[in-house]
């Protein structure tokens, strides 16, 4: 599939220049498409089907890895965690490492049990954003239940070295918990060599779903110490008044999911299986590499981590010196039709596959 073929089917590219693929994918028309003819069947039940939730489970494990029995359909990588937070049964004494400054999905969870006496410790990031293992490794030892952290972070687009930081967490029998919102879809994953026990994310973003679509990995291994929280029809055997679990990662789902969404999903996850992630991961250097070079020649401040390639994504934050500056910036992209995001103090860019150097050509014009 050519590029022409590929923004083909992002109505968006038509319109402007989206770099914010990070706040949210742009809706395809695979997608668009595949919701329709599920609503049709809405109108006219006589030909409606049963919504199959094992094809969103294999076209995960097809993208993701891991088995189809490992993945739990969810609605949010907020609730994906909370389950796990909820169902470990920590207590007084125990203890959980977070890298500091991680999203609210991944640290809300956590905090929460801070009421059951269970201590949350904040490992320090660098100046330049980026977080060692090393700074992780100080603060785990033998009461760490769970060690948690992003596999791409929203706030500067660092990937941090999953493996050596899942090893540190085995290390002292702590569970690996990963979050992947800004990564699944966007890089390469590798769970049994990144030893992750547990990982969830959301399908609206790099996966080109949308809101309220999103799953929970549970290794089988992590399957045997962490309970359901909220069984419903779906995560037992039917059976009238008994509760008989199913004996992999089905037994954290609940009741009915919004089936339209997860149905259309499945045609955004088809999609990303046919470009391959690892040629979307390699576009997504290529992207920035352009980017960053721009950025650079002409003064603006990076607030992402770009010492080492391995360590970079298809995020890029900047600013323009001063808060005014950067969102008088901002105003002046978005009026341009240059869609980016503005968080916090600084601009985050998100080029995607469909993004092509013309574009990212004009958005450094801008500048």
């Amino acid at each position: 599939m050519n590029i022409e073929q590929v923004r083909s089917l992002f109505p968006i590219t038509k319109e402007v220049i989206y770099l914010n693929s990070a706040s949210q994918a742009p809706l395809n028309t695979r997608v668009y498409d595949r919701l329709q003819d599920h609503l049709k069947t809405e109108l006219n039940p006589l030909e409606k089907k049963a919504f199959l939730r094992e094809n969103v489970r294999v076209l995960l494990s097809k993208i993701l890895g891991g088995s189809p029995e490992e993945y739990a359909l969810v609605t949010s990588t907020g609730v994906g965690i909370g389950i796990v937070a909820q169902g470990l049964n920590l207590k007084k004494g125990d203890n959980i490492v977070i890298p500091e400054r991680e999203h609210w999905n991944n640290t809300f969870p956590w905090l929460q049990l801070e009421k059951k006496g269970v201590e949350i410790r904040f490992a320090k990031i660098n100046e330049d954003n980026s977080i060692y293992p090393e700074a992780i490794e100080k603060l785990v030892d033998y009461k760490t239940r769970v060690v948690a952290i992003a596999a791409v972070r929203f706030n500067s687009g660092f990937r941090p070295a999953l493996q050596a930081i899942g090893k540190i967490a085995h290390h002292k029998g702590a569970l690996f918990v990963v979050d992947v919102a800004q990564a699944a879809g966007m890089i390469p994953i590798d769970i049994e060599m990144d030893q992750i026990d547990v990982m969830a994310g959301c399908g609206f973003k790099w996966l080109l779903g949308m809101h309220g679509t999103g799953f929970l990995y549970v290794s089988k291994r992590a399957q045997k110490i962490i309970d359901p929280v909220l069984p419903g029809m779906f995560a037992a055997e039917t059976r009238h008044d008994e509760l008989s679990y199913y004996d992999n990662s089905r037994k954290y789902e609940t009741g009915t999911i919004a089936y339209s969404l997860f149905n259309a999903w499945s045609a955004g996850l088809e999609l990303l299986l046919e470009l391959g992630v690892k040629n979307i991961y390699e576009k997504a250097l290529e992207n920035t590499d352009l980017i960053i070079e721009g950025l650079q020649e002409q003064g603006y401040q990076l607030q992402t981590p770009i010492k080492e390639r391995e360590e970079r994504t298809a995020i890029v934050h900047f600013n323009a010196g001063s808060l005014d500056a950067t969102k008088n910036l901002y105003q002046k992209l978005t009026e341009a039709k240059v869609l980016t995001t503005l968080q916090g103090e600084n601009i985050r860019v998100s080029p995607n596959f469909f993004t092509t150097k013309v574009e990212i050509d004009t958005f450094l014009g801008l500048l």
